[in-house]
């Protein structure tokens, strides 16, 4: 309990000069909007529960639905309070606590991740052609830039699928590591690599060639990317009239070119592409509350949600770990 407390109000210190203006324009927003919006923040990490659930039962047929929808929210806590570091620890230790051992989450975890980077670049090149006449008409003298971010986006897409499945792309990396580290100054971390590529691998082949597997994650993470990026729809179609097509495409292209730029969780990046490409469509005041708005619904209301659930948790363990004490004095 203290703990959580604790990293909360680190959180509320850290992020204390954004707080202000997010709960001005939570104020100045129409109610209806603003449930529809943490609506769909809620529904993205369901969703997204629904991805953990589908994967982690591969390897433990007890894990249910509610488990992937808690890990859900319990991963969007230690994202914002490690400033996405700590997420996919987080996760990982979840699915420990389930009986999914730590090689086979860790494996489990970098796959899916992969697959999340490779949806975003999907979804993003769908409905920019879907929306073709319209980007070109309002973002044609940033097409050279859109180019470099959707081929630069394709690069880390097939380094991440090829570090989670290659056996020759992991042959390849250890021979340079190897080649670096003739004096043995970093055999440790070379270990560790070593390590890493084995669960990759067999977490790769134990998930990636089960086809159908994949193909309903692909098509799982195009329904949670739907429900964030509709957001700015809901917000902006009154006045702008802004269709939820246009929003899926403008929104989806800047979160793909946010996450080539280095930055914790994507904090500050996502914030300035996104009221950069919508300052093109509405200008800079209505692009810059739709950024606040967008990042409470993501960003801090799945990190409350999540909070809870990780108060629960401890208290659930605790409450075992008690039975179990009180079973050995027996």
């Amino acid at each position: 309990m203290v703990f959580v407390i604790a990293i909360v109000a680190i959180i509320i210190y850290t992020f204390r000069d954004s707080a202000g203006p997010i709960l001005k324009e939570l104020s100045t927003t129409a109610p209806w909007v603003v449930i529809t919006i943490c609506g769909a923040g809620v529904m993205y990490n369901v969703v997204e529960g629904w991805i953990n659930y589908s994967f982690a039962k591969q390897y433990n047929p007890q894990f249910t639905y509610r488990m992937g929808v808690e890990s859900a929210f319990y991963c969007s806590f230690y994202r914002v309070a490690t400033l996405g570091s700590g997420a996919g620890v987080a996760a990982v230790y979840y699915f420990n606590e389930k009986g999914i051992p730590v090689f086979q989450g860790t494996g489990m975890y970098m796959v899916e991740y992969a697959i999340h980077k490779v949806t975003i670049a999907i979804f993003s090149i769908i409905f920019f052609l879907l929306n073709f006449g319209f980007m070109k008409e309002h973002y044609s003298e940033y097409f050279n830039l859109l180019i470099a971010g959707y081929v630069l986006t394709a690069v880390i897409a097939t380094a991440l699928l090829l570090f989670c499945c290659s056996k020759k792309f992991h042959g390849i990396l250890l021979f340079l590591v190897d080649k670096l580290n003739r004096k043995g100054k970093f055999d440790a971390q070379a270990a560790m690599l070593r390590e890493q590529c084995g669960i990759l691998e067999d977490a790769a082949g134990m998930l990636l060639t089960k086809g159908k597997l994949i193909a309903s994650i692909v098509a799982k993470n195009l329904l949670k990317f739907a429900f964030c990026y509709g957001i700015p729809f809901v917000i902006l179609y009154r006045e702008y009239g802004l269709t939820l097509l246009q929003s899926w495409a403008v929104t989806s292209l800047a979160f793909m070119l946010a996450a080539v730029i280095p930055s914790p969780a994507g904090i500050g990046s996502s914030e300035f592409v996104f009221t950069a490409l919508f300052t093109v469509l509405v200008g800079t005041g209505e692009a810059g509350s739709a950024a606040l708005l967008y990042r409470f619904a993501t960003f801090v209301l799945p990190f409350v949600i999540g909070g809870v659930v990780v108060l629960l948790h401890k208290r659930i363990d605790r409450r075992i770990a008690k039975r179990k004490a009180d079973k050995a004095q027996q």
